[in-house]
């Protein structure tokens, strides 16, 4: 059976794909969809989340990875698992996908503990310009909004850029698919916030060249993080 999408109302501009899910999310739970049902046609959802139906695609994409639905050629798109109210794409990740999300993280902090050490012995003054810049960014946003998950995100991919092996940052790009629900987490999710002001620490531990604290550091952001995401884990499975 195909609902018609009533309850869908437009999201903001911004085209991220965890925001179409998360609406997505709302619409099934809110619509009363049941499992096996059909959902609306990619055009449809994209007219009435005023967004690309490219968007649409790629962010049913995750939730077809994740086995949320299953895309039938020439039949439409049907849903394969439980979706309430209670739930967001993060958490809906964390329900399907929990282990390989925990197994990223720890391969994150592999590559990023060294990249900070080597980022304290070779940067360059452009480097630390830009480092600097993108702390300054992520902490404006944080303080405006709660979350600047993106700017982080940036933040540390200068630091990759920093260490001045392309390959690290080419290996944790490839991680980001699997994490990057965390980096686009609402706000009220407050999620790393006690990680914040380490962010500025790791800065100044690199500009000063000191890199057995960049590292120290490192793992003291993603301790926080490893926390905050087993937090998630645990709320998902309980819901």
């Amino acid at each position: 059976m195909s609902l018609v999408p009533a309850a869908l109302a437009p999201i903001a501009v911004q085209h991220s794909d965890v925001l179409v899910l998360d609406a997505l999310t709302r619409y099934v739970a809110q619509s009363g969809m049941q499992i096996g049902e059909r959902l609306p046609p990619e055009r449809v959802l994209a007219e009435q989340l005023a967004v690309s139906r490219n968007t649409v695609r790629e962010a049913l994409k995750r939730w077809e990875t994740l086995g949320i639905i299953v895309r039938r050629k020439g039949s439409g798109t049907f849903l394969q698992a439980e979706v309430t109210s209670n739930d967001s794409f993060l958490s809906l990740r964390f329900k399907n996908d929990s282990q390989n999300m925990l197994h990223a993280l720890e391969v994150r902090r592999i590559i990023e503990a060294e990249s900070c050490s080597l980022a304290a012995v070779r940067a360059t003054a452009d480097d630390l310009l830009l480092i600097e810049q993108r702390l300054l960014e992520m902490e404006r946003v944080h303080l405006a909004v709660g979350s600047a998950g993106a700017e982080d995100w940036l933040f540390h991919s200068s630091i990759y850029q920093a260490a001045h092996n392309p390959l690290l940052l080419h290996m944790v790009v490839g991680l980001y698919d699997t994490l990057h629900a965390f980096f686009e987490s609402p706000p009220e999710q407050a999620l790393f916030s006690d990680s914040f002001p380490l962010h500025r620490t790791l800065f100044e531990a690199i500009q000063q060249r000191d890199v057995d604290e960049a590292k120290r550091v490192s793992h003291l952001i993603l301790d926080i993080t490893e926390r905050d995401m087993k937090d998630v884990i645990h709320a998902a499975r309980k819901a």
